[in-house]
């Protein structure tokens, strides 16, 4: 069984670690930009970007996230705000982010983890300093969703990729 392109099906990597490998050691090749959001639980902020990302540039960029301290759910309030933009995220999972999935990104976004957060030489880094939706209801998540949306259009716009 095969994964992407170029990358060989390991069954004990999930397929983003497959690709993340696959940069590293220079299989892959490809030119798509891989956009990583960080952020501590990996529930709300760094889901949501993520969700903008996959969403607006397609197959124009690559997308991955991950959390300092995953939480055990998405957060209600970012699924229903980002329901209301048509962009589902229910089916996603908090999770760890790992070292090859770090050195294999272009680009990582950090929101708020601080010194948890993993720093690469040679990396491009940003960190999107935004409220924290942990435990806020929609009519909060709201505003936090529309600047991460329009700091995602931005950033695609950087990296080249038409937003679709």
């Amino acid at each position: 069984m095969t994964g992407p392109p170029g990358i060989y099906h390991r069954s004990d990597l999930s397929i983003d670690q497959q690709h993340a490998l696959a940069r590293i050691e220079g299989t892959d090749t490809g030119d798509t930009p891989i956009v990583l959001f960080l952020c501590v639980h990996n529930a709300g902020r760094s889901q949501m970007a993520l969700g903008f990302l996959r969403h607006l540039a397609g197959e124009g960029a690559i997308g991955w996230s991950g959390g300092s301290e995953p939480g055990h759910e998405i957060n209600p309030s970012a699924i229903a705000a980002m329901a209301e933009r048509g962009i589902g995220i229910s089916a996603e999972c908090p999770k760890p982010w790992m070292d090859e999935i770090v050195r294999a990104a272009d680009v990582i976004i950090t929101m708020g983890c601080g010194d948890a957060c993993p720093i690469f030489p040679g990396k491009r880094y940003e960190d999107w300093v935004l409220d924290d939706p942990n435990g806020m209801d929609l009519d909060a998540v709201r505003p936090i969703r529309d600047e991460i949306e329009r700091r995602v259009r931005e950033l695609l716009d950087q990296l080249g990729v038409p937003a679709r």
